[in-house]
């Protein structure tokens, strides 16, 4: 099933091919974001009124104990920088008329996004390889 209109596939026409798939990419990425914020937001609730100590064991012992809670940490941190980059995208698209500046703040946030990416997925590689 495609989502080209007739029209489009015999022409091979378009604004720039990739509309529908970044719609979709966004809204797939945006619907994944649900269950996992709310599995990050009933982790973090967990240490409301909680100490320091306990805070750090939380963080190295408890939660980085159990390898599912630190691949879905990785996921939703993926899964959160990719979502950000697409909806920045679109402001970019829409909201920058030199092109110019649009080729440059768009490498500036992939650029960002993957130091975000990369470095919070290195801190928690970290942190559970030393439970």
């Amino acid at each position: 099933m495609s989502l080209e209109t007739p029209l489009h596939r015999v022409q091979g026409l378009g604004a720039a091919h990739s509309g529908v798939k970044h719609f979709w990419r966004q809204r797939l990425t945006a619907l994944a974001l649900i269950p996992l914020t709310v599995w990050f937001a009933w982790a973090a609730l967990g240490l409301v009124g909680a100490s320091e100590a306990q805070t750090l064991y939380f963080i190295t012992q408890a939660a980085f104990g159990v390898p599912w809670n630190a691949i879905l940490l990785g996921t939703f941190v993926l899964i959160s920088v990719y979502h950000m980059v697409l909806g920045l995208q679109v402001v970019i698209d829409d909201y920058v008329h030199a092109e110019g500046g649009k080729l440059v703040l768009m490498l500036t946030v992939r650029a960002g996004a993957f130091i975000v990416a990369v470095v919070t997925l290195f801190a928690l590689i970290r942190i559970a390889g030393t439970v």
